[in-house]
């Protein structure tokens, strides 16, 4: 039996590159909202949610860019105990009235002791018909046990290019989504840019299979048909008869990940890697593929899951 992983189902010839989480002068970004939109349009992105803190965004400052925006913001929760530092959650939703927020609605930061108390502020996104990204876990300080139990985030981030040029965290948080994913939680994660300063801008994206409209977009991203991105490409991803079966751009190496059996990195000492495979371990419940290039640049896909 073969299992092809959902972005690579149909795949279109040119997956939509995206950008979930990047900030403006509307909130604390360096670069005004048309200047952010250009900027992207440059590196050849065909969306972007502008994701000010706690301000709700549907414009286009940009609209000869020929960039989509997808309606959106940043949310957080500072956390009063030993759990962490703070919650910080991405929304992004529908246009128009399907969305239950407004252009320019402001909102309070949350002040929380834990996951449970953060628990409505995710609620109240996903009751107004938006999507939620669970954001930098590590610069937040929450390993995987200080947000596990909050429901309703379809992804987290496994990139965060602000966090990684500033603090040098969120580089890779596969260790964390490993350990969601081995208990069962079934979450997918995004590189994100999370832009303030810019040249925080356009290192981390998405690749989508979906067209080119908020609606196909946001249905996409719910089901998983996207991988992650800081420069390579991958082209297919599926497993056949309990075999795991990656290819891609010219990578230094491909790596595959489930969470029960260390493995190791596939390569050719001689050169690039375009294509590889391995065998996965019965006890295996997901596999997820990663991929280096030659410039140390990664892409992730999204799990696998594998049946029982």
């Amino acid at each position: 039996m073969q299992i092809r992983q959902a972005a690579f189902v149909n795949a279109p010839e040119h997956f939509l590159k995206g950008g979930l989480h990047c900030h403006t002068t509307r909130s604390d970004g360096r670069l005004d909202p048309g200047e952010t939109i250009r900027l992207h349009a440059s590196h050849g992105y065909d969306f972007l949610a502008l994701t000010d803190h706690r301000y709700y965004n549907f414009a286009d400052y940009a609209p000869e860019s020929g960039v989509l925006i997808v309606p959106g913001m940043e949310m957080d929760g500072n956390i009063t105990t030993d759990e962490g530092m703070c919650f910080h959650t991405v929304c992004i939703g529908l246009e128009g009235e399907a969305n239950g927020f407004k252009q320019d609605e402001r909102f309070q930061s949350a002040v929380v002791k834990d996951q449970f108390e953060y628990q409505p502020v995710v609620d109240e996104l996903r009751a107004k018909n938006n999507l939620v990204i669970y954001c930098h876990p590590d610069w937040s300080c929450t390993p995987a046990r200080s947000f596990e139990k909050l429901e309703g985030c379809f992804a987290m981030e496994i990139w965060n290019s602000g966090c990684v040029v500033e603090n040098n965290e969120d580089v890779d948080n596969g260790l964390i989504w490993d350990e969601l994913l081995v208990r069962g939680k079934r979450i997918f994660a995004v590189a994100t840019d999370d832009g303030h300063q810019s040249w925080q801008h356009c290192l981390g994206w998405v690749n989508v299979n979906a067209e080119k409209n908020v609606d196909s977009i946001l249905r996409a991203l719910e089901s998983g048909a996207f991988y992650s991105s800081c420069g390579p490409e991958i082209l297919d991803f599926y497993v056949e008869d309990g075999e795991a079966h990656l290819k891609c751009s010219p990578c230094k190496y491909i790596k595959f990940r489930n969470g029960k059996r260390p493995t190791r990195m596939l390569k050719n000492e001689d050169g690039l890697i375009t294509e590889a495979s391995m065998k996965l371990p019965e006890c295996a419940t997901y596999v997820r593929g990663i991929v280096e290039d030659a410039e140390g640049r990664r892409a992730w896909t999204n799990p696998i899951y594998l049946e029982k």
